[in-house]
Protein backbone atom coordinates (compact mmCIF):
# COMPACT_ATOMS: atom_id res chain seq x y z
CA UNK A 1 0.00 0.00 0.00
CA UNK A 2 1.29 3.41 -0.95
CA UNK A 3 1.44 6.01 1.82
CA UNK A 4 0.21 8.78 -0.47
CA UNK A 5 -1.08 9.43 -3.96
CA UNK A 6 -0.17 12.56 -5.91
CA UNK A 7 -2.52 14.41 -8.22
CA UNK A 8 -1.40 16.97 -10.77
CA UNK A 9 -3.98 19.77 -10.71
CA UNK A 10 -4.30 22.44 -13.37
CA UNK A 11 -6.85 25.00 -14.46
CA UNK A 12 -9.10 23.67 -17.19
CA UNK A 13 -9.25 25.64 -20.47
CA UNK A 14 -13.05 25.48 -20.17
CA UNK A 15 -12.96 26.82 -16.59
CA UNK A 16 -12.62 25.03 -13.28
CA UNK A 17 -9.93 22.51 -12.44
CA UNK A 18 -8.70 19.11 -13.65
CA UNK A 19 -6.83 16.56 -11.54
CA UNK A 20 -5.00 13.46 -12.72
CA UNK A 21 -3.18 10.96 -10.53
CA UNK A 22 0.47 10.24 -11.18
CA UNK A 23 0.93 6.54 -11.88
CA UNK A 24 -2.76 5.65 -11.75
CA UNK A 25 -5.59 5.99 -14.30
CA UNK A 26 -7.59 8.40 -12.13
CA UNK A 27 -8.95 11.68 -13.49
CA UNK A 28 -11.58 14.08 -12.19
CA UNK A 29 -12.66 17.69 -12.59
CA UNK A 30 -14.76 20.32 -10.83
CA UNK A 31 -15.84 23.93 -11.13
CA UNK A 32 -13.97 25.10 -8.00
CA UNK A 33 -10.84 24.02 -6.16
CA UNK A 34 -12.88 23.24 -3.04
CA UNK A 35 -15.23 20.95 -5.00
CA UNK A 36 -12.23 19.34 -6.67
CA UNK A 37 -10.91 18.21 -3.30
CA UNK A 38 -14.08 16.23 -2.66
CA UNK A 39 -14.09 14.83 -6.19
CA UNK A 40 -10.48 13.63 -5.77
CA UNK A 41 -11.34 11.94 -2.47
CA UNK A 42 -14.32 10.19 -4.09
CA UNK A 43 -12.21 9.09 -7.07
CA UNK A 44 -9.55 7.59 -4.78
CA UNK A 45 -12.22 5.77 -2.73
CA UNK A 46 -13.71 4.33 -5.93
CA UNK A 47 -10.36 3.28 -7.41
CA UNK A 48 -8.85 1.50 -4.39
CA UNK A 49 -10.15 -1.17 -2.05
CA UNK A 50 -10.19 0.08 1.54
CA UNK A 51 -7.17 -2.04 2.52
CA UNK A 52 -5.13 -0.75 -0.46
CA UNK A 53 -6.14 2.93 -0.30
CA UNK A 54 -3.34 5.50 0.31
CA UNK A 55 -3.64 7.38 3.59
CA UNK A 56 -2.83 10.78 2.07
CA UNK A 57 -3.70 12.63 -1.10
CA UNK A 58 -1.27 15.29 -2.27
CA UNK A 59 -2.55 17.91 -4.71
CA UNK A 60 0.19 19.52 -6.78
CA UNK A 61 -1.29 22.68 -8.30
CA UNK A 62 0.40 23.79 -11.50
CA UNK A 63 -0.28 27.26 -12.80
CA UNK A 64 0.77 27.84 -16.35
CA UNK A 65 1.51 31.40 -17.42
CA UNK A 66 3.09 32.67 -20.60
CA UNK A 67 5.13 35.87 -20.48
CA UNK A 68 7.34 37.61 -23.08
CA UNK A 69 11.03 36.68 -23.02
CA UNK A 70 12.17 40.28 -23.43
CA UNK A 71 10.94 43.50 -21.87
CA UNK A 72 9.53 46.00 -24.34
Amino acid sequence: MEEEIIFLVKESPEGGFEASALGYPIFTEADTFEKLKGMVQDAVRCHFEETERPRLIRLHLVKEEVIPALKA
